[in-house]
């Protein structure tokens, strides 16, 4: 596999649908283009990397 290729994504809609959930409403532009930019931040790559690697390849774990 490349490895550029990109394993997952957030997209436009996933953020409206958590906005709707938390704020009863969609977010603007302007605030998409905020969150957009600093929700990766928030993301613990290395531990969600791993629980996948645990939950799915447990035998290979050492």
């Amino acid at each position: 596999m490349n490895k550029e290729t990109i394993v997952y994504s957030i997209n436009v809609e996933d953020l409206q649908t958590v906005a709707k959930q938390e704020l009863c409403r969609k977010l603007s532009p302007k605030e998409i283009a905020i969150v957009a930019d600093k929700v990766g931040d928030y993301i613990d790559w290395q531990g969600a990397i791993t629980a996948a690697i645990e939950d799915r390849l447990p035998a290979m774990v050492i």
